[in-house]
């Protein structure tokens, strides 16, 4: 087999062949799928083996001793000849990995050969196709966990140990300091236990990502902004914890974690830092310096890792193995995330060339994973998330023919928001042909309102009322998401023609029950404010670029911004994610750009934020790709959109201009732009209900296809299985 060595001595570093190890009793013999570097760990002793014998010295102070003590006892001829044989004798390298078991020594009864294993330990998870782990260890992976993931289970340990010792409480905060590997896990799981985090690292890359997965704020230590970050979350007390997570030969550390820990804080060392504590400081704020070995407990100790003699829970909760599994467990259950560290994954030939890139600089990383030959792939596809399928409920019903409405049209509206009194009430108290029946609110003086403001002949907060009369044609749906789908329901089984806005249905569940409601009563006469496809600008547009012959790729940004602190769009518990609230509107425009329906959906968010990317499938291979960020500045548009196929490109700004641009014109046209808009955007409101109020006049077809609504409820609503799954959602029986 091959295994990742260096020479001490000449600081070569090689992938060598070396016999198999056996599978002794107490263990099992693993071969690996992936292999996690250490960026800070092993490439401190790769750079140590690259020094002179003065630098080694230097840098390892306490082995000097050890030599000093050997030439009083032994002699120096005696000495000489011992360091020579250990410097210029291979070493291992690796000490995190995850593979598939092999072979089971005697004594093992907790996983068997084809099983999927996390393993640790510098003499046990090594960069090497094979590996003999003792039982404790290694701990069996949890089903759904990608072997990539979880092969940062050791280094995720040490993360894990390290905040243990720091006794985190909610509401507290912390100072990380030192934003590398295991500083950006000391982030997330401090995060996860409800602590607000600073950052400090010299390195705005690596500041800039702490903030993405969950760092309040993060800066340079040698600013002040660190500090005055420190200042306003803590009100000038200071953090309750910090993190040394550094390393080098700076004592900028400890003198930081003094400066800004509060009176009787923590302060823990995970690192390899430099310790010398400045006493005044220290000493006057009474602060608490902890030590964290490693992975946790039984390390060092040859009875637990060798011998597989675990301590009685009762007295040692968490041990280097039950840490182990409960880093593993945080990871399959999305409390840490670990793939927005994966700088690069190697292959194990290259490791030799990938430790030279990373020493010399080459390659910048957080973390870096070796992926093994053999049975890599069948471990990888065995763990990863099965393929998710959901069904887009088939519209089954004999409509019955449609009621048409004498004139004038006769609405009501249920609800009278900001949305509908701005947006939809306006174009229609101005509208031809169009009589405001009754308005229906929960509380009297909004229905008294909207009354007053347009025109409706009534106002009042009985819905059944609403529902039984005759006279009524129409019934708009303009409440809050979470009773869209029931009023709806009852509206249709009422006999009425039914506008609801954006979203239909929260859950596949109202989706079934508005459908059911279709069946039975035979009233499929239904419209979902999705405007943006009557949208005058972006109707022109595709009408310029014409008819497709190949598969398109389409790119929809959607700069939603950020909610004010109480918009009742937070309220995700009862209303739905911002994204299920309004993702609609986006789907919906870019299926009918593509004339078709989406197949699958595949979906992926950074953790700590709503920013989504968002794959959509369609039949003919076009792709669209929503990315939803609620993290960008006001000042940048909402909405762009470019569409590219068969030559010719389709751009929108933001429904103040488009674009087409042709690669070959029969008319020798290159490219057409609209004239920008002097007024509001048009979002296509008004050109919706005109077509609404026709549709109910004449009882002619809906303005858009009762199922093309069920199927962008369906893809919308699979955004949230494909994040929660991790794998792309079949659309089974989309169109």
């Amino acid at each position: 087999m091959k295994q990742v060595v260096q020479n001490y001595k000449s600081g070569e570093l090689a992938v060598l062949d070396v016999p198999v190890p056996g599978c002794k009793p107490g263990g099992v013999l693993v071969r690996s799928a992936y292999s996690l570097i250490s960026t800070g760990t092993e490439l401190m002793k790769v750079s140590e083996a690259g020094m002179s014998m003065l630098g080694k010295a230097r840098s390892r102070p306490d082995q000097v001793a050890k030599v000093m003590q050997s030439v009083a006892t032994n002699g120096v001829p005696a000495t000489y000849r011992k360091v020579m044989g250990k410097l210029d004798s291979y070493t291992p390298l690796g000490y995190s990995l995850c593979g598939v078991v092999e072979q089971v020594g005697a004594g093992i009864d907790d996983v068997k050969v084809g099983d999927l294993v996390a393993c640790a330990g510098n003499e046990h998870a090594l960069h090497a196709e094979l590996n003999w782990v003792p039982k404790n260890l290694y701990t069996p992976v949890p089903d759904g966990l990608a072997p990539r993931h979880a092969a940062f289970g050791t280094v995720g340990s040490i993360a894990l140990q390290g905040v243990r010792q720091g006794e985190p409480q909610l509401g507290e905060v912390a100072l990380v300091i030192g934003l590398g590997l295991i500083g950006q896990l000391v982030v997330q799981l401090l995060t996860a236990s409800g602590v607000r985090v600073v950052g400090a690292d010299p390195d705005p890359v690596r500041c800039e990502l702490a903030e993405r997965l969950g760092a309040a704020a993060c800066g340079d230590p040698a600013s002040a902004a660190v500090e005055a970050s420190v200042a306003e979350l803590t009100g000038g007390h200071g953090v309750d914890q910090v993190y040394l997570a550094a390393g080098g030969g700076s004592n900028q550390p400890v003198e930081l974690a003094a400066r800004l820990s509060r009176d009787r804080g923590r302060v823990v060392d995970i690192g390899k830092c430099r310790l010398d504590l400045p006493w005044n400081a220290y000493y006057e704020k009474e602060l608490d310096v902890r030590f964290s070995r490693s992975y946790g407990p039984g390390r060092y100790d040859p009875s637990y890792e060798l011998e597989g003699r675990d301590y009685p829970i009762g007295y040692v909760r968490w041990t280097e193995r039950r840490n182990l599994a409960c880093f593993l467990d945080l990871l399959a259950r999305g409390s840490v995330d670990v793939e927005p560290l994966v700088s690069h994954v190697a292959d194990f030939d290259d490791a030799v060339e990938t430790y030279r890139r990373l020493k010399d600089g080459e390659l910048k990383a957080v973390a870096v994973l070796f992926r093994y030959p053999g049975h890599t792939a069948e471990a990888e596809e065995a763990a990863q998330p099965a393929a998710v399928s959901v069904a887009v409920p088939a519209v089954k019903v004999q409509p019955r023919p449609a009621r048409l409405a004498k004139s004038p049209v006769r609405l009501a509206f249920i609800g009278a928001g900001n949305y509908a009194t701005s947006m939809l009430l306006p174009h229609l108290a101005q509208r031809d042909g169009v009589e405001l029946s009754t308005v229906v609110t929960t509380t009297a003086l909004s229905a008294a309102n909207a009354q007053r403001k347009f025109g409706f002949a009534e106002a009042t907060t009985d819905l059944d009322a609403v529902l039984g009369d005759k006279s009524v044609d129409a019934v708009f749906v303009v409440t809050r998401h979470s009773s869209h789908a029931e009023l709806t329901r009852k509206a249709l089984l009422a006999g009425k023609t039914v506008f609801v806005e954006k979203p239909l249905a929260l859950t596949e569940d109202e989706l079934a029950g508005v459908l059911a409601a279709v069946e039975e009563s035979g009233n499929d006469r239904l419209q979902v404010g999705f405007n943006r496809r009557f949208a005058p600008l972006l109707r022109e547009a595709r009408k310029r670029f014409g008819a497709r012959t190949g598969p398109a790729n389409l790119r929809y940004l959607v700069n939603a911004g950020r909610l004010d602190q109480g918009s009742w769009y937070l309220q995700q518990g009862s209303e739905g994610s911002r994204f299920v609230g309004e993702g609609g509107h986006f789907i919906d425009t870019a299926s009918w750009l593509l004339d078709a329906d989406p197949v699958s959906v595949y979906a992926t968010a950074p953790s700590g934020n709503e920013d989504l990317q968002i794959v959509l499938r369609y039949p003919d291979e076009s792709t669209a790709t929503i990315s939803y960020v609620t993290s960008g500045p006001s000042a940048f548009p909402k909405e762009t959109l470019d569409l590219i196929a068969d030559g010719r490109a389709l751009r929108l700004d933001d429904f103040v201009r488009a674009s087409v641009y042709f690669e070959k014109s029969t008319a020798g046209q290159q490219r057409w732009v609209s004239s920008r808009l002097p007024k509001a955007r048009d979002k296509g409101q008004n050109a919706e209900l005109a077509a609404f109020v026709k549709a109910v006049r004449s009882g002619g077809p809906m303005p858009v296809p009762l199922a093309s609504l069920v199927a962008t409820t369906a893809a919308t609503l699979a955004v949230r299985t494909g994040l929660a799954g991790g794998a792309p959602v079949t659309l089974a029986g989309a169109r």
